[in-house]
């Protein structure tokens, strides 16, 4: 019996000291002497051979059976060998058969190969053995995953070569879910490699040498056709990476699933509602973050019955600017509406206040709350509008809003709302 695994030759670099310095070969081509270096992602191919070394007996019904035997599973690799009738060998004859199977994980690695005969004398035989190589990862994966809005994350991606060599990096995407697409952000198109200059056309080549690594930045969201958006712990989809060896040997890896990230403001679930609503210590702001989507799903998976998080419980009504000025004029006020959803399982008599000692740089023009009236429970919203006054120049947010059911009394502290510039007028510039 023959086992010989089907692989590329390799290149073949000259050893210290084995050459004089006035020889004239350089880098040659190297045929393996072993199972050599196997990564995951490649498809390992292999020579079974059974050769009849009588010159005068002849091998009935023989069969051959190969098994690769990975660190969690056992799977068959069928061959026109191993059918249960088998064939007959004359002396001094073989037969053989080509066996793959793509490799998916890491670890020590068994060829397991039985063969199976009957002697001129009609006693059955059996012949194993077993092959161990050992997978290793090409390319350590890490992914961060940011979130952009209610229906938009970034993710990024850093891979490191751990394969020894050098490899190109052929493709590396995004496979999105239903209902989600990927872009990438930044690399060199196709369509605009004219006026590109060498430095950059080589960078983006693909080629990875050992230990280097690169890093990309994709943009998933919502297709055209889903409104639904992006909420906490939606898987986003796995990234799909394809390589290829100094040789040419071609290798696709998977990574896990990319997940969106939860939400959560700071001071959330703690007795100080003034870090809440002035967001003290942090930049997080509503709009454009995620938590209402995420206060969403909560909400639904807890009438489910499967829900773990806290979340809507801290906030069981959101408020959200719907489409707020980036700008504000320094002194004009300047009516902003507001979506206020109640996540909760029961109807409530909600006011909305804007509290002016919790407020910095915009205050309330007018009456500084609104009764919004009876709101439906499980996800029923209304839209109202506030009238905001700036009172000085400069990046401020519009902060300090709390929601109260009028009904029981509790206060529902809501995180700083959104972001807006005030511009100082040409007649003060």
């Amino acid at each position: 019996l023959k086992v010989i695994r089907l692989q590329s030759p390799e290149l073949g670099q000259q050893t210290a000291g084995s050459l004089e310095k006035n020889c004239l070969l350089g880098y040659s081509l190297a045929l393996p002497d072993s199972f050599g270096v196997i990564h995951v992602g490649e498809t390992f191919t292999a020579y079974l051979g059974a050769v009849n070394v009588s010159q005068n007996l002849m091998v009935r019904k023989l069969t051959v059976a190969a098994q690769l035997q990975t660190p969690s599973n056992r799977w068959p690799l069928p061959s026109c060998l191993d059918q249960r009738t088998g064939v007959d060998v004359q002396p001094g004859n073989g037969v053989d058969a080509i066996v793959s199977r793509r490799l998916d994980e890491s670890g020590q690695h068994i060829l397991r190969v039985e063969v199976g005969y009957q002697t001129s004398e009609g006693t059955q035989k059996t012949l194993r053995k077993f092959y161990r190589f050992n997978v290793s990862h090409p390319l350590a994966i890490k992914e961060r995953v940011v979130r952009s809005g209610d229906n938009s994350c970034f993710v990024s991606i850093g891979i490191e070569n751990l394969s020894g060599s050098s490899m190109v990096i052929s493709s590396l995407n995004i496979d999105c879910q239903t209902g989600l697409e990927s872009t990438r952000i930044g690399g060199i198109s196709p369509t605009k490699v004219k006026g590109t200059s060498a430095t950059d056309l080589y960078d983006g080549c693909g080629l990875l040498e050992s230990k280097g690594s690169f890093n990309f930045l994709f943009q998933v969201k919502t297709a055209v056709d889903n409104s639904t958006g992006i909420a906490c712990g939606d898987e986003l989809g796995i990234i799909v990476i394809q390589w290829q060896k100094t040789m040419g040997e071609m290798g696709k890896i998977f990574s896990g699933p990319i997940s969106c990230p939860i939400v959560r403001p700071p001071g959330l679930g703690g007795q100080n509602a003034t870090k809440l609503m002035m967001g003290s210590g942090d930049d997080f702001v509503v709009h454009g973050s995620g938590l209402s989507v995420d206060v969403a799903k909560v909400a639904a998976n807890r009438v489910a019955g499967n829900q773990k998080s806290d979340l809507d419980v801290f906030l069981p009504v959101t408020v959200e600017p719907v489409d707020p000025p980036s700008t504000l004029k320094l002194a004009n006020p300047e009516e902003i509406h507001f979506l206020v959803v109640n996540h909760s399982t029961k109807s409530m008599d909600l006011q909305l206040q804007f509290r002016l000692n919790h407020m910095s740089g915009i205050a309330v023009c007018g009456k500084s709350y609104k009764n919004l009236g009876e709101v439906p429970p499980n996800g029923a919203s209304v839209v109202t509008g506030m009238r905001l006054l700036p009172l000085v120049g400069g990046l401020l947010r519009v902060q300090g809003c709390c929601v109260v059911d009028l009904r029981s009394g509790k206060e529902i502290p809501q995180p700083p709302l959104c972001n807006v510039f005030v511009e100082k007028n040409a007649v003060e510039q």
